[in-house]
């Protein structure tokens, strides 16, 4: 047996993605929903919202269509819906303003930076501008409670009640922090640009101010037009080299002070980027908070929910955070497979938004895993269904291919795993607003699938048959999509021996290089003992762009279980790699040939 706690915890300079609080395991889980092969409405309340240009006008080949898909469709928040609440972080000169301005031009948040809540309360002459202006001639900082009212003064205003709000650099100290808690005032996500000191350094320093305009330049970066202009340019006084790392100091003081109360909403942003790629990860990132928010807050329910959970709406499912427990409980509640949903959504995002066009998800949960005989085809298709809508949702055009018939007469078939699976898709409920043949189109897998209209490709679970390689298929197809995103789901690549004569028009080593030309955007399995699928004994997780995380199952005292991580990995790790971790070996030691984990060997 592996030891119950271990001696050290491995760790590198991986870049990790934001922890994900284990859920507890003392909150009883949903009695079980009904297989999804059976209830294949869609799941996300969001959906169901969704107001997209009018699909019943917008048809086939008409022109409006494709111009609704330039356009990108608008995503509006149900009447029911929350605000979205955000506030922003980062150090001098990370981009923040104008990833800000972004920001409230995307969303139409009310910007909310407490400089200017401080100028607008001295100026008007106000109870509470009096008092700041005070300690302000006093050459002193205005004290917490006096900037906290003036904040929780403009929440509380109608703008930022039904708009949402973005609040600029604030809170910056512990104290604040606490403060807006004690007030019940937490945003839905506490943005923070990621910038390397000297990058900030050389952005403060190569800084100079137009006095007449009152607009900033930079030496480098964004020089100023004119020679005349150049002439005048002056530098700030706060943008000396010796000031700005003074600065610097400060800033991540009160970041890592903060951090505690926010850091199971914090997302880190790579600010070192143009701002265009910046604000693509913010905005995928706060349009999924958007959607969350609307599913939260919705009335409507899938048709075929047990009447037992009708009324649930329970504060465990708003805190639903990190690995969920009871993953062997057959089936799966709809809270557990919504949140797989959820993860695998965001990561294909993030990896599309980067630019990636290669991308393969690879997920193993016991309703998606077909070596289990608890496996069902509905959670797969359901899978298949939101990641297809969401884009839709952004007016991209998405194709849904499943392979065809594979092979000739008496060896003509498919494989088990796919049975019925178009036939399944060509029926399913893809929402209210007839998106099914006008942004989602519903193909199989080969070269004359690619249309010049389509915008990305979502392949389901391709797999190569004895006898029969779905390589060659696939490889044509990705060469007629070129640069545009092609999203394998599950695919099954192992190379397999050839039968019935039938000649492959590339060799092994090719159709292996092929198959490994697809990057993961996200991973996900469960671990066992070799040989066996009970009891859990930890997960392996990847998430794009971040590397892989090694979790451990663990008792709790009260009878339930929870997710710890152990380790992290910048690449894949392998089985050796997995048993010394959990054993607390040191990395880098020669390798076994097997360990506990066995059955890993053939996977990895």
């Amino acid at each position: 047996m592996l030891p119950a706690s271990l001696s050290s915890l491995h760790s590198t300079n991986v870049r990790t993605s934001p922890y994900l609080s284990p859920l507890s395991s003392s909150s009883s889980l949903p009695s079980p929903s009904p297989s999804p092969s059976l209830s294949l409405a869609p799941s996300f309340s969001h959906l169901h919202h969704r107001r997209l240009v009018s699909f019943n006008t917008v048809r086939g080949n008409n022109p409006l269509a494709t111009k609704a898909q330039r356009r990108g469709l608008s995503v509006t928040c149900a009447s029911t819906c929350e605000p979205l609440k955000v506030m922003i972080s980062g150090a001098p000169a990370s981009g923040k303003g104008t990833q800000c301005e972004l920001i409230v031009q995307k969303f139409g948040l009310v910007h909310i930076s407490t400089g200017d809540l401080l100028r607008a309360e001295v100026s008007a002459g106000s109870e509470i501008g009096n008092k700041a202006k005070e300690f302000m001639n006093a050459g002193q900082l205005v004290p917490d409670e006096i900037v906290t009212a003036m904040v929780t003064a403009r929440l509380s205003h109608e703008d930022a009640k039904t708009k949402g709000w973005l609040l600029d650099g604030y809170p910056r100290s512990f104290a604040q922090a606490q403060s807006l808690e004690n007030l019940k005032i937490r945003p839905d996500v506490y943005v923070v640009l990621d910038v390397p000191d000297e990058i900030l350094i050389d952005r403060c320093v190569g800084r100079r101010l137009d006095p007449e305009t009152g607009k900033i330049y930079h030496l480098t970066n964004f020089p100023p037009e004119t020679e005349e202009i150049k002439a005048r340019l002056v530098t700030r006084p706060d943008d000396t080299e010796e000031k700005v790392k003074s600065r610097l100091e400060i800033y991540k003081h009160n970041a890592k002070a903060i951090l505690s109360t926010y850091s199971n909403i914090t997302k880190k942003i790579d600010g070192n980027r143009p701002k265009e790629m910046v604000f693509a990860d913010i905005e995928s990132l706060l349009s999924q908070a958007k959607r969350e928010k609307m599913k939260k807050t919705t009335a409507v329910k899938p048709v075929h929910e047990h009447k037992s959970r009708s009324n649930q709406a329970s504060s465990s499912q708003d805190n639903w955070k990190g690995i969920p427990t009871r993953l062997n409980n057959i089936p799966h509640s709809r809270e557990i497979r919504n949140y797989f949903y959820d993860d695998v959504l965001q990561a294909t995002q993030r990896a599309v938004n980067d630019g990636r066009t290669r991308l393969k998800v690879e997920i193993n949960i016991p309703e998606l895993n077909p070596e289990m005989d608890v496996y069902r085809i509905g959670t797969l298709m359901e899978l298949v269904r939101v990641i297809a809508l969401s884009f839709a949702d952004d007016g991209k055009r998405v194709k849904v291919c499943v392979q065809g018939s594979m092979g000739e007469g008496a060896l003509a078939g498919m494989p088990l795993q796919l049975a019925g699976t178009r036939k399944i898709l060509e029926f399913m409920d893809w929402g209210d607003y007839g998106a099914k043949g006008t942004f989602v189109e519903i193909g199989s897998i080969g070269a004359n699938e690619v249309d010049e209209q389509d915008d990305m490709f979502i392949l389901v679970a391709p797999q190569n048959a004895v006898g029969n390689c779905i390589i060659d298929d696939m490889k044509a197809m990705t060469d007629a999509a070129g640069t545009r995103p092609v999203i394998l789901i599950n695919p099954r690549l192992k190379d397999l021996p050839g039968s019935s004569g039938i000649m492959q028009t590339m060799g092994r080593d090719k159709r292996l290089e092929y198959a490994a030309s697809f990057e993961n955007c996200y991973f996900f399995r469960l671990l066992y003992y070799a040989g066996t699928q009970y009891p859990i004994m930890g997960a392996l997780r990847m998430t794009y762009p971040y590397g892989y995380e090694l979790y451990k199952r663990v008792d709790v005292p009260s009878g339930g279980e929870k997710y710890v991580i152990l380790s992290t990995f910048t690449e894949k790790p392998s089985s050796d790699d997995i048993n010394d971790a959990f054993l607390g070996k040191p990395r880098n030691r020669e390798k076994k040939a097997s360990g506990f984990w066995g059955f890993l060997s053939s996977v990895f």
